[in-house]
């Protein structure tokens, strides 16, 4: 990987970078907000809306006394739970605290409104755990109407309002090569669609700090290279950073007079960050490319107290959804029977060898969506968008995922889990790790049905689409917890519902 800093005898010259920040946000009042902040920020306003709308309608109805439901006494307390709890879940489902999204008010909007209505109208319609049916459909639409404006009034303010330099995190990148290269682009992917094209994440990137004399007054993905380790007390002096990132795959080759730069800048209280860290937050991925054998920055390093819990806990569920999937298998199949039959005569299931848990082989269980002896001339291939080999019951199965299902008999004896990376043939799992560095650590844990590149990434069918859902992967083997599974339930739900497989 090129553009790494390296040590230099020659001090070069200061690039004067003041014009650049001219219209910056002036050090007196603006107020950085972090990545965790602004998503804490709108969960918190959101609820308060929501719930101050609930209070409003139950006041007005006279279903309890204002100081009971304040209080949360008497049922109130279950009321104000059910509602938070459907809309953080209908909330996850339109990815409502994607920063990018509410940067801009028309794709924030959308979303909220959506989740708003969703929310509400659904509240009102469940019975027992939230309050009785309004008697008129007035205080039923007072509900919804003052959830939805209130959020689109909020939405609309955040994404004309924090998303401008004053409430931005300006950083410092120290390291103009590929892991540097790679973060701003990662920013930039964020990016909203209009305006500044940093304000998704809610970062101002200052620019590069190298010591490649090639690389100064360059610009690297648009981001000016304006110093070197020389430098880098001044600029903090000069722009105040929020934040300092290092950049640098190998970073036993730190010079030692930029290493105690950055110490220096600690020391003065400038946060000093990772790529990968940083990487990670930003994107749910991890940068496989930049790893090189730094082991922390691809594998989990941390000992959870409750993993084990954890682990027996998805076995449980797994055990259960199995059970249940077996009598939802011997509804369908004789549907799908039926469809193949009309369609594309042959064999309802198609059975096919995958790689497994520490890379053992298994055969995993599908309904057949492909013309009977797909790949007899062809061999293994990927199978790609409009693949001509699909029938039209099979389409219709990998876009609703009801192909998938006959997997919940791999779930059940133990060769999968619900939630995982995909298991991946034999044939293209030899290739891929030729290729890809860490290919094969996605086999740590059992491969699901779904998973966290099957919900943020499209259909793979190519060597850099293996890549990207590899970072997918290794970020949630690295993160794995309950609150990530149930965000990756949610959203495999909205797939299912809106025919995104393929």
């Amino acid at each position: 990987c090129s553009g790494e800093i390296m040590s230099t005898n020659t001090k070069p010259a200061l690039v004067d970078y003041r014009k650049l920040f001219a219209a910056t946000r002036d050090k007196t009042w603006g107020i950085p907000l972090r990545l965790s902040e602004r998503k804490l920020l709108l969960a918190a306003i959101d609820l308060g809306i929501l719930n101050g709308a609930l209070l409003i309608t139950l006041t007005l109805r006279g279903e309890a006394a204002l100081t009971d439901l304040l209080l949360l006494r008497g049922y109130s307390l279950v009321w104000f739970i059910t509602l938070n709890i459907l809309w953080m879940a209908v909330g996850a489902i339109f990815d409502i605290y994607n920063l990018a999204k509410a940067a801009s008010a028309i794709h924030s909007l959308w979303a909220t409104v959506c989740t708003a209505l969703i929310t509400t109208t659904s509240y009102l319609l469940i019975p027992y755990i939230t309050p009785s049916l309004p008697a008129s459909r007035f205080e039923a639409l007072a509900l919804v109407a003052m959830v939805a404006a209130g959020i689109s009034v909020w939405r609309v303010l955040y994404a004309s309002l924090l998303v401008q330099p004053a409430f931005q995190q300006r950083a410092l990148i120290i390291g103009a090569g590929c892991a540097g290269a790679a973060l701003v682009r990662s920013i930039k992917e964020m990016s909203s669609p209009r305006g500044n094209p940093y304000n998704g994440t809610g970062y101002q990137l200052i620019g590069f700090i190298d010591d490649d004399p090639g690389k100064l007054d360059t610009h690297v993905e648009g981001v000016p290279v304006i110093g070197t380790h020389h430098d880098i007390r001044q600029f903090v002096k000069e722009f105040h950073p929020d934040e300092i990132i290092i950049a640098i795959t190998c970073t036993q080759d730190i010079n030692p007079d930029l290493f105690q730069a950055i110490l220096d800048c600690h020391e003065m209280g400038v946060p000093i960050t990772t790529m990968a860290a940083l990487y990670e937050r930003l994107t749910g991925k991890v940068p496989v490319e930049q790893a090189g054998q730094d082991l922390a920055i691809v594998l989990p390093t941390k000992e959870r107290d409750i993993e084990r819990v954890y682990h027996l806990a998805r076995r449980l569920v797994d055990i259960g959804v199995g059970a249940i999937g077996c009598l939802v298998l011997a509804f369908v199949t004789p549907l799908v029977w039926l469809g193949n039959r009309l369609f594309s005569p042959g064999p309802v299931f198609y059975s096919q060898n995958r790689i497994g848990y520490r890379g053992r082989t298994f055969r995993i269980v599908k309904y057949r969506s492909m013309v009977t002896d797909a790949e007899q001339r062809s061999g293994a291939v990927w199978a790609t968008k409009n693949d001509p080999r699909i029938t039209p019951m099979g389409r219709f199965l990998r876009l609703s995922r009801l192909d998938e299902i006959p997997q919940l008999l791999n779930v059940l004896k133990g060769d999968m889990s619900l939630i995982g990376p995909r298991p991946e043939r034999p044939e293209f799992v030899n290739q891929l790790a030729r290729e890809i560095p860490y290919y094969r650590a996605r086999h740590a844990v059992k491969p699901g049905l779904t998973g966290w590149a099957q919900v943020k990434y499209r259909y793979g069918a190519s060597v850099n689409d293996a890549l990207i859902k590899l970072q997918y992967d290794l970020y949630y083997i690295k993160n794995q917890s309950l609150f990530l599974d149930i965000q990756i339930i949610l959203k495999t739900i909205k797939v299912v519902l809106l025919f995104k497989g393929q």
